[in-house]
């Protein structure tokens, strides 16, 4: 048994999305002290933290005022995802619900650069759909002025830097988005169309350059398997490499578009490289590069400029390292860190660090995973939670888990697989998985247990998978697939049945998850008889089933009907319910009830 409890392990804590103040002399960021993510201010690096916010429900980003002490932060209810937008002056600690609709979405767009103004999406209007907004920074509700009525997934990347245009993207799927202009002050608002192009093409984490006449993107435009750092000229249209990824993908830039500088990160099997850098003002594409920052742990991300782009914040994580906000002088690339996010007593070197290794699957398809083996494990001895992840467009990377972490200390091996289907690795291996290849993907996962069982340390009758979101229908498709591999399964706020799932997400969300899935117009037949729901009868192994009622992506009818056909045949089957959750457990008490139990359910079984 391990040596701390699971309410100890999350405990532990972590800072990130910092922002700089505008006087460059104040740092927000946000930390899950209380047990959800709340504000919290510093001035000086490891000093006393303020907090800023006391509520219940997360926090989901804080971003300051470029020019005055306030800044706007984003939180929802219960889990719903329906966020609103708050101003919080630190003077005073007042805090003014800006948007006021709350059976609404907000994204986030940005300040623009006078702090006059700030812009979203929201879809107040069509709840399937997104519009453009722009608003005071002293309206509330409706006095934000609808600046343009989108017809689909429509997110901002930021204000011009003579604030008279917004960068628009529109999102068709995961692998395929378009850029717009939107002129705010010609007489007929239209969206200007910079990307056209036919197929699946990515066009993410888009910045203006400094002179407005040109755009800085990551893209694989040109038949290219992963994603590089190009600029777009808006003149001309001509789109020209900048930083290859060389066969990884570049995941995106930050870059102040006063100065110029920049800092791009690199996902290289799942660990993080920067290249930090300043454009040639003349020459948009030539650029000099600063020493790359030293920084823990092998995951970065969450960049912030301070007002002068002399300094810039980012929060960087690793397998034995929580996730903390450092600070980086460009010139010289020194760290500073800035945050003390506790590890709740726990010594920082019992935690245990990943290996990386490769799987060959059924069609010697090569794939990546991460494993985790306890200090004191017995050949043979150790039982192992294969942990699938979301998405599918998603990636697991060697990032600090605080449940891993307890699992280990308990004895467990700790197995974490980017099957066929998962980001990180190429659009190709992205989209082996889709629509009719579906099953390969949960093929793989056999593949793993199979390897897993050749390990010299792994007890192979001891093996059990565990997935949230799309990781859930994961374990579920693997329990009625591969039946004698399982000893327990654990599926938090799984899919187990296609159509109704789809029938009932978030209006939304539909289209982008057809785009994946199938849809249910063409692909019906074939989703239901992928649909773990309806293969149920073959499921073996101990069931526990974890969700959130006001879970807008997977309703809670997902669980509901899994867990009442998996009993009608007899199998031991566990169901747990939040009430004050959504898509996953956000608040503290929560989660160590969700893990508690688990734990238990793994003990009991496995």
């Amino acid at each position: 048994m391990g040596s701390y409890d699971i309410e100890r392990y999350l405990n532990v804590r972590s800072a990130y999305g910092a922002s700089f103040g505008p006087d460059g002399e104040r740092l927000s960021f946000l930390m899950d002290t209380t047990g959800t993510a709340q504000v919290w201010t510093l001035e000086t690096p490891r000093g006393w933290p303020e907090q800023r916010t006391f509520y219940d429900e997360r926090v989901t980003f804080a971003s300051w005022s470029p020019e005055r002490p306030e800044l706007i932060f984003g939180m929802d209810e219960g889990g719903n995802e329906r966020a609103q937008l708050f101003r919080l002056d630190p003077e005073t600690g007042e805090i003014e619900n800006l948007t006021a609709m709350p059976d609404s979405k907000h994204r986030w767009g940005g300040w623009s650069h006078d702090g006059d103004r700030f812009a979203f999406t929201s879809n107040r209007r069509d709840e399937s759909v997104f519009d453009i907004y722009v608003q005071g920074r002293d309206e509330t509700g409706e006095d934000a002025t609808l600046v343009y009525e989108g017809d689909g997934w429509l997110s901002l990347a930021g204000w011009s830097p003579d604030d008279s245009r917004l960068l628009v993207s529109q999102a068709y799927s995961n692998f395929d988005q378009d850029l717009y202009v939107l002129d705010l002050e010609a007489d007929e608002r239209e969206l200007e169309h910079l990307t056209p192009h036919e197929g699946d093409v990515r066009y993410q984490s888009a910045s203006w350059a400094p002179d407005g006449e040109g755009i800085y993107l990551v893209t694989d435009k040109g038949d290219a398997d992963t994603l590089y750092l190009a600029y777009l000229d808006l003149e001309t249209r001509d789109l020209e490499t900048v930083i290859d990824g060389d066969g990884w993908n570049v995941d995106g830039i930050a870059l102040d578009d006063e100065t110029g500088r920049f800092v791009c990160s690199r996902n290289v099997e799942g660990y993080t490289e920067l290249t930090v850098g300043e454009f040639d003002a003349d020459n948009p594409t030539d650029y000099e590069t600063f020493p790359e920052p030293d920084l823990p742990g092998g995951i970065s991300g969450g960049v912030s400029f301070d007002p002068d782009a002399e300094r810039f914040a980012l929060s960087t994580t690793g397998d034995t390292v929580n996730t903390n906000v450092f600070v980086v002088d460009i010139e010289t690339g020194a760290v500073d860190r800035w945050t003390s996010a506790p590890t709740a007593g726990i010594p920082r070197e019992t935690f245990d660090e990943s290996d990386l290794v490769h799987v060959e699957s059924f069609d010697e398809l090569e794939v990546p995973g991460f494993l985790t083996l306890p200090d004191d494990h017995e050949e043979g001895e150790t039982p192992v939670i294969v942990d699938i992840h979301g998405g599918p467009e998603s990636q697991r990377r060697p990032s600090f888990s605080s449940v891993k972490q307890y699992f280990l200390d308990r004895g467990y091996a700790y197995f974490e697989p980017n099957v066929r289907g998962s980001s990180g690795y190429g659009a190709d291996y992205a989209a082996l998985d889709d629509v009719e290849k579906r099953m390969d993907s949960v093929a793989d996962i056999e593949a793993c247990v199979e390897w897993l069982q050749d390990h010299p340390a792994i007890d192979p009758d001891r093996i059990a998978a565990k997935g949230g979101s799309y990781g859930g229908f994961m374990v579920l498709a693997a329990l009625t697939e591969y039946p004698d591999l399982w000893a327990a399964g654990i599926d938090v706020v799984g899919i187990a049945n296609f159509v109704t799932f789809l029938e009932n997400t978030g209006d939304w969300r539909r289209a982008l998850r057809e785009a994946e899935y199938g849809s249910l117009a063409e692909d019906r037949d074939f989703l239901e008889d992928i649909s773990p729901i309806n293969n149920v009868e073959q499921i073996e192994a101990p069931l526990f089933v974890l969700h959130g009622e006001n879970d807008p992506r997977v309703p809670v009818g997902e669980a509901e009907q899994i867990v009442e056909e998996v009993r009608e045949h007899g199998v031991p089957v566990r169901k747990l319910i939040f009430d004050d959750e959504g898509h996953g457990f956000s608040k503290l008490a929560n989660r160590i009830e969700a893990y508690s139990e688990i734990a238990d359910f793994l003990d009991e079984h496995v």
